[in-house]
């Protein structure tokens, strides 16, 4: 019988943690990649979601799944579609990382691909995070290293979430039936203005951080000019008209519900990170 888990964008962000956080209650992993290399001690195998035929070998002797998109894709409809197909022609449980706010609207895509994963018949767990915290060690990094953090969210706030607690929802969800055939909204436990977390930064660095509210078009000139394909960067920016006009504030208590404890809090998160935050 099927006892395995296969963890998609196994190398990133989310995907390393899940699993890490797997290996420790001793379940088995695939660790999915382009590359197809071992992940933490866990088997690796090939998977690229613009290629189909490498679908069969990434869910063989599975019977649980994570699915997310990894950064630098924009057509979540199109990629993400076929992968929860195959999950669910094989029986295999989906949990599936989908975005922030996407239950507003059922004419966005990442929506249409969790109404589609609803009715495939599979058992599924959908999960929505929040903004990253680690974006500031990544996204945001430059602009931590010149003392200025600039982008386009005015005085918006959002509840940023770690990582490390998505991931410890998604390992809930993935060991636990007790959570399928619902959805959860991740958030940290207070949202913050991009102001105010340039300032716990700034704390927690000891040295001064600023922000910079941004217009649109000049800060997709700055992600292209950053090497950044014009249409992520377009798409990047779009996902900050939720922060301005306050959705990403919310918080839940999704987390705690999933995982047993309270999420870290920005400053935590940074306390943390603060080697990667300052090197």
């Amino acid at each position: 019988m099927s006892n395995k888990v296969l963890v998609l964008g196994a190398t990133g962000t989310v995907g390393r943690p899940v699993v890490k956080e797997l290996l420790k209650r001793s379940e088995k992993v695939k660790a999915a990649s382009r590359s197809g290399q071992p992940v933490e001690g866990a088997e690796g195998v090939v998977f690229d979601y613009a290629k189909p035929e490498t679908f069969a070998s990434a869910f063989d002797g599975v019977d649980r799944a994570y699915v997310l998109l990894a950064s630098g894709y924009v057509n979540a409809k199109e990629l993400l579609l076929p992968v929860i197909e195959a999950a669910a022609s094989r029986k295999v449980k989906v949990v599936f990382q989908s975005v922030f706010g996407v239950d507003a609207d059922d004419s966005i895509p990442y929506r249409q691909v969790e109404i589609a994963l609803e009715k495939l018949g599979t058992p599924y767990v959908i999960l929505r995070p929040n903004w990253f915290s680690d974006n500031f060690q990544t996204y945001w990094k430059a602009g931590i290293d010149h003392g200025q953090i600039a982008v386009p969210a005015a005085e918006g706030k959002s509840s940023f979430i770690d990582a490390r607690d998505i991931a410890e929802s998604a390992v809930a969800a993935l060991t636990s039936s007790a959570f399928d055939n619902k959805a959860f909204n991740l958030t940290g436990p207070q949202a913050h203005s991009y102001a105010e977390a340039a300032a716990i930064l700034s704390e927690v660095l000891g040295k001064q951080i600023g922000y910079t509210a941004m217009e649109d078009a000049p800060f997709i000139e700055l992600l292209t000019g950053a090497g950044v394909p014009e249409d992520y960067a377009t798409f990047l920016t779009s996902i900050f008209y939720p922060v301005r006009e306050g959705w990403t504030a919310t918080v839940t208590p999704d987390v705690e519900t999933l995982t047993g404890k309270a999420p870290r809090s920005l400053k935590t998160y940074a306390q943390d990170n603060r080697a990667h935050l300052a090197a």
